[in-house]
């Protein structure tokens, strides 16, 4: 079996007592918190295979909870996430699934904001506090938020692959991995940008400002509580 890193091994800085069922999982709803832009104030998480069995024994429902509220996997304020949320207005509902496919330690997010804006995010754990994210908004994807992400949603439209490569690498900014998914051709479509180092501020408006982007999301799970 291979190993990322030294952490695959010995697992996050964390609130235990699992690093798939809680540090993992603090990950992920923090991904689906970071790709919202704000706090939601409705979340709906459905947990599937081990997380479905085992979600309240081993405080996965904490950490996810603890993820959308921005909290880091070694953040003390996991334990009382619950309260937590219901101070910040969080309604959080759970719910459980069977696995079609997949790895057992998978859920999927749905958050809201009040004006009725929504985003869904499906990852899973895989071990050591590391996560995977398979799907967003109804594409499919692939990336891990090691790194600082974008997710920028446009048009399908020839050439907006190269231009948005073509932004970041003038602006000095290395990408690591990329992919896209479309769900027609010349519909909606989903750039996912792991790069080396977080976008400035003006990079992300010049991004916004090519056309045929929508909307442009940052994941960057290396900065502090948003």
């Amino acid at each position: 079996m291979r190993f990322k890193d030294v952490f695959s091994i010995i697992g996050p800085s964390m609130v235990g007592p699992s690093s798939s069922h809680t540090a993992g999982a603090a990950r992920l709803g923090r991904v689906a918190r970071r790709l919202h832009g704000a706090p939601p104030e409705l979340a709906e998480l459905t947990l599937y295979g081990s997380f479905a069995a085992t979600y309240k024994g081993h405080g996965t429902d904490l950490a996810l909870i603890g993820g959308l509220l921005d909290y880091d996997t070694d953040d003390a304020r996991i334990r009382d996430a619950v309260a937590l949320a219901e101070q910040a207005g969080m309604e959080v509902r759970f719910r459980t699934a069977m696995l079609p496919a997949g790895h057992p330690n998978t859920v999927s997010i749905r958050v809201q904001s009040a004006d009725g804006r929504e985003d869904t995010v499906t990852g899973a754990s895989i071990g050591g506090g590391n996560i995977e994210i398979s799907r967003v908004n109804g594409f499919d994807v692939r990336f891990t938020a090691d790194y600082p992400t974008l997710l920028v949603f446009h048009r399908d439209q020839r050439g907006m692959v190269a231009d948005i490569s073509r932004l970041l690498s003038d602006r000095g900014i290395n990408i690591g991995h990329m992919n896209v998914n479309r769900k027609s051709r010349s519909g909606d479509a989903l750039t996912v940008v792991e790069m080396d180092e977080p976008a400035e501020p003006q990079v992300l408006e010049q991004l916004s400002g090519l056309a045929d982007i929508s909307r442009i999301s940052v994941v960057n799970l290396r900065n502090g509580n948003g």
